[in-house]
């Protein structure tokens, strides 16, 4: 069965960092996308970065390149997005998603197999 869990959410001061994780399983990560979405209160969900580990393809939205980095760790199963520089505007939760392909997207109907979801807050 495939899966995917996220981990690593909190509460952090702006310009802090949190790493979080999405750990797979039931697929081979070389044979899928990881995308990293957000969804905060009353807005519609949002493609933050996503990666294709056998092709390395990594893509990021505009407000986020420069200070968030997204990772795969195959020996782990493990796709990390590491978030630096936090701002109030990042707070939201954040699902990690799984498709098939080599390509990535951040456009989240292209994805079948969703996390519960972590929460990340930044204070200002």
């Amino acid at each position: 069965e495939v899966q995917v869990v996220e981990s690593g959410g909190g509460l952090v001061q702006a310009g802090g960092s949190l790493r979080l994780s999405c750990a797979a399983s039931g697929f081979t990560l070389d044979d899928y996308v990881i995308g990293w979405f957000r969804q905060a209160p009353g807005k519609e969900r949002e493609g933050v970065s996503c990666i294709g580990s056998r092709t390395g393809d990594i893509r990021h939205v505009d407000s986020v390149r420069g200070r968030f980095t997204i990772s795969s760790d195959n020996v782990e199963k493990t796709v990390f997005l590491q978030m630096n520089s936090l701002k109030p505007e990042d707070t939201a939760v954040y699902y990690c998603a799984a498709r098939q392909g080599a390509t990535c997207s951040l456009g989240s109907y292209e994805y079948d197999y969703w996390g519960q979801g972590t929460q990340v807050t930044v204070s200002s």
